[in-house]
């Protein structure tokens, strides 16, 4: 018996995975997620597993089980964490737990479904890239694996266009996740400048990011690959490269 396609999404109990999650579910298609928690929300179509993405054997266990029960013809590398610290105070584990979860998991996760990804002609890869690889203040270890994320990005998309697989990164602003709600508050005096910062003059939302991650992942949309999207509300302006 055949497999079903899905769209694998990691991270998305919660924050801009759910969102991203819920309008593919919304679109009719199956959606497997990866969390280090199970959601607490549901659908008939959304598959979840639960695996710590920073532990290169957990995450190459659960690829394989995936692997084994669904045809996975894209994925969305969305897991992330921040593990915030200036240059006085960032630590090595703090470096190789962030890079674990954004370089390694999006390496293993990607090698895990290339057959699926290859077969099906049209592939797709989004990257959930953010607007600190252009540099961030307390964010050394965060910043410098989103970097690293963007040139994995296009080193994909450039050894796999052949394949018909397209590689793109997104790179999310202020989102007003549930995560950045606790870092800063409302009406508080930092959340107050980031505000201050964004053109559009509001803070962005996960479906705001989903709709961006639903442009790339179409199967219609086969010739854009190697691309970062910035989702920032114009805060990249004067910073990022045309």
């Amino acid at each position: 018996m055949s497999k079903q396609q899905a769209t694998l999404v990691t991270g998305a109990s919660a924050g801009i995975g759910r969102a991203i999650a819920q309008m593919l579910l919304a679109q009719g298609r199956q959606v497997v997620n990866i969390d280090y928690k199970l959601p607490d929300w549901s659908h008939p179509q959304l598959h979840s597993f639960q695996a710590d993405l920073t532990q290169a054997a957990a995450t190459q266990a659960a690829g394989a089980q995936v692997a084994r029960e669904f045809d996975v013809t894209a994925l969305v590398n969305n897991a992330g964490a921040t593990r915030p610290g200036t240059a006085d105070t960032q630590t090595a584990e703090d470096l190789a737990y962030v890079n674990a979860l954004t370089l390694q998991a999006t390496m293993l996760l990607t090698q895990a479904f290339l057959p699926s990804l290859r077969a099906c002609g049209q592939g797709r890869i989004v990257n959930m890239a953010s607007r600190a690889a252009l540099g961030k203040t307390e964010r050394i270890a965060y910043s410098a694996a989103k970097a690293g994320l963007v040139g994995m990005t296009r080193t994909l998309a450039m050894e796999l266009g052949a394949d018909g697989i397209t590689v793109n990164a997104i790179a999310p602003g202020p989102i007003a996740t549930e995560l950045f709600r606790q870092s800063n508050p409302d009406g508080a005096p930092r959340t107050q400048r980031i505000l201050d910062s964004i053109v559009v003059k509001r803070m962005g939302t996960p479906e705001d990011v989903a709709r961006a991650a639903l442009f790339f992942l179409s199967p219609d949309n086969g010739f854009v690959t190697g691309q970062v999207l910035y989702v920032c509300g114009g805060t990249t302006l004067g910073l990022a490269p045309v």
